[in-house]
């Protein structure tokens, strides 16, 4: 299977500020709801997860504690080795450097293939999305998780920092797709305002991070993300697919 990692979108913050953004990872939805919801809707427990751009692997260790199996897939090879790292001491972790569009894993032997803010423009992520069906086990999942960038405060600031960058047409690309959408609100928490402001500064540019640090009253502020959901049709439904397209 191909593992060409050139044509790689290169992530502006945790490529360039892996410390910062780890920072960040540790402030965002500290009540745990993004888990919660994904697991709503497709309980890890005793499954196998591939969590695509994982990055420095931070969420690999919560799968863990419940997956029978983990493989974090990273195209980036510096953080492949920092998320390597990270799970040495777990053995049902695996991390592999790869692209989205081209996993080392073979057809339908997931449950869970979890992507977050690794699909954030929606268009163009269409072979990964393809790719993750293909690993996906009938009845399991692709969940998408990505910021809101309709809901204020924070979707205000991805808004003014990308002015070409159309929420609606972004979800309107997953549904089309057939995804469901929820949406969920989480709260970050900073320890202190410096790590806030260098994450404003890894996240956006410098008049936005400003505009946000100004609006901030302390160290905590609300932030929705979107949670997209796409299952791969099992038994009687996966036969009528399967007559369709003969």
């Amino acid at each position: 299977m191909r593992n060409d990692r050139s044509g790689v979108i290169p992530s502006p913050n945790i490529w360039h500020w892996p410390h910062v953004y780890e920072a960040e990872n540790r402030a965002q939805d500290v009540g745990g709801a993004l888990f919660d919801a994904i697991r709503s809707v497709s309980d890890w427990a005793s499954k196998t997860v591939v969590d695509v751009g994982c990055g420095s692997g931070f969420h690999l260790p919560v799968f863990a504690a419940d997956a029978e199996r983990v493989m974090g897939i990273e195209p980036h090879e510096p953080l492949a080795v920092s998320a390597r790292t990270r799970v040495a001491g777990l053995s049902n972790v695996e991390v592999m450097s790869a692209r989205a569009d081209s996993l080392p894993v073979a057809d339908g032997t997931v449950d869970l293939v979890h992507a977050r803010t690794a699909y954030f423009f929606g268009p163009g992520c269409g072979p990964g999305i393809v790719e993750a069906m293909r690993v996906l086990a009938p009845g399991g999942a692709l969940v998408v998780v990505d910021l809101d960038a309709t809901a204020s405060p924070y979707g205000d600031w991805m808004r003014a920092d990308l002015p070409h960058y159309d929420p609606v047409a972004v979800e309107s690309f997953f549904s089309a797709q057939g995804f469901d959408l929820t949406r969920i609100d989480t709260r970050w928490t900073f320890p202190d305002r410096r790590v806030l402001r260098d994450v404003m500064g890894i996240e956006f540019g410098p008049r936005v991070a400003r505009d946000a640090m100004r609006a901030v009253d302390g160290v905590s502020f609300d932030v929705r993300y979107r949670m997209h959901v796409r299952r791969k049709p099992a038994g009687i439904e996966l036969r009528r697919v399967g007559r369709r397209l003969g």
